[in-house]
C-alpha cells in the first residue's frame, strides 16, 4: 500500500510544468528567454528585472518576465548598454519625451559608429589595392599616419587625401 502526501518532487533536470499564469523558476525563465541564470541575476542586480517572489527560497518570476527579458535583449541588439536601458526604463515612468531624447542620442551615436566603420572599410579597401608590397612604404598610408599624428580621425584624413588627389588630377585649388 502506498500513500501520497501531495505532488511528488521531480529531479531538477526535468522540466517543471506551470499552469498558465503560474510562476517560473529562474531556470525556466532562463530557458524560455535563452539567457543564462547569471544574466537574470545580473539584470535583477542592475534593476532591469524586478526582484522576483521567493517561494521556499527560490526565485519565482511571473510569466511576463520573459517578455521583459526579451525587451532587454532587443535593446541590447539595438546597441543600448545596460545602463542606457535602465535610463530608458526609468524614462517610461518620468517625462513622456525622455525615451525619445535617449533614443535620438543613441541614433546619433550609431550614425557616428557607422561613419567610422565606413571610413575604415574604405581605407582598408584602398590599402588592399595599393601596389606597394609593404603598406608602410605607401605615400597614402604615410599621409594618413601624419594626419593621425596631427589629431585627425581616419575619416577626415581620408577625405583630405582624396580631396588633395582630386586637386592634383584636376589642377583645381
Amino acid at each position: 500500500m502506498s500513500c501520497s502526501h501531495g505532488p511528488q518532487s521531480t529531479p531538477s533536470s526535468a522540466p517543471e510544468v506551470n499552469p498558465p499564469g503560474g510562476l517560473l523558476t529562474i531556470g525556466e525563465l532562463a530557458r524560455r528567454a535563452k539567457v543564462t541564470t547569471s544574466a537574470l541575476r545580473y539584470y535583477e542586480e542592475l534593476g532591469l528585472l524586478p526582484p522576483p517572489a521567493r517561494i521556499s527560497g527560490q526565485r519565482r518570476y511571473p510569466e511576463s518576465a520573459a517578455r521583459l527579458v526579451a525587451a532587454i535583449l532587443l535593446y541590447s541588439d539595438a546597441g543600448f548598454t545596460l545602463a542606457e536601458q535602465k535610463a530608458l526604463m526609468a524614462s517610461r515612468q518620468g517625462a513622456s519625451g525622455d525615451w525619445r531624447r535617449l533614443a535620438r542620442r543613441k541614433l546619433a551615436e550609431l550614425d557616428k559608429q557607422i561613419a567610422r566603420a565606413q571610413a575604415a572599410r574604405e581605407a582598408i579597401g584602398h590599402g588592399l589595392r595599393c601596389p606597394h608590397e609593404d603598406i608602410t612604404q605607401c605615400p597614402n598610408f604615410n599621409a594618413g599616419v601624419t594626419a593621425r599624428l596631427a589629431g585627425q580621425p581616419l575619416s577626415r584624413s581620408h577625405q583630405q587625401l582624396h580631396g588633395q588627389r582630386f586637386r592634383e588630377v584636376t589642377g583645381s585649388s
